[in-house]
């Protein structure tokens, strides 16, 4: 399940893995350039239009989930992790990079404002028990990703399994 997954190219990669994918987003155009994209490649996505802020994954459905580059504001993060959270298998992976608030040092993209940028710390709070870090991570890399995500730029990145240990609040 990818989240927030813009033009698709994470949702058809993992597809020409040979995984099953759907990728959910709220832009009808990107979701049709991921359908174009998955064409031209010979691959099968699945494409849902959503609003992450009020997106429900079925329980125990996915057994991994990947949001790249998803900036939400603060009350839609909290929703969509709360999902993630439930909508995992025990055993499942969750994958997440994006912009944290080291990037306000950087002028090569992302969001602009405090609020929209990730914070491990947070990050770690919210998945408290339900994760099992295997990376998490800040970290400053060059990204490559077209015209205005171009350079230097400070992100988190996530790597983590689902537990077992504490049932879904």
């Amino acid at each position: 399940l990818c989240l927030a997954e813009g033009q698709g190219r994470n949702a058809v990669y993992l597809a020409s893995k040979g995984l099953a994918v759907t990728a959910v987003d709220l832009s009808e155009v990107g979701l049709h350039r991921t359908q174009e994209l998955a064409t031209e490649r010979n691959v099968a996505v699945e494409t849902v239009q959503a609003d992450l802020g009020t997106f429900k994954i079925p329980p125990a459905s996915a057994d991994g989930i990947v949001m790249i580059f998803g900036h939400t504001p603060p009350e839609v993060r909290t929703h969509i992790h709360l999902q993630i959270i439930r909508g995992l298998r025990p055993g499942g992976f969750f994958i997440l990079e994006g912009y944290n608030l080291g990037q306000l040092e950087f002028r090569t993209g992302g969001p602009k404002t405090e609020a929209l940028l990730y914070s491990l710390d947070e990050i770690k709070r919210e998945f408290e028990g339900y994760m099992d870090w295997q990376i998490a991570q800040d970290t400053v890399r060059d990204i490559q990703e077209g015209k205005y995500h171009t350079g230097k730029s400070s992100v988190i990145q996530l790597f983590g399994v689902r537990t077992v240990k504490r049932s879904v609040r």
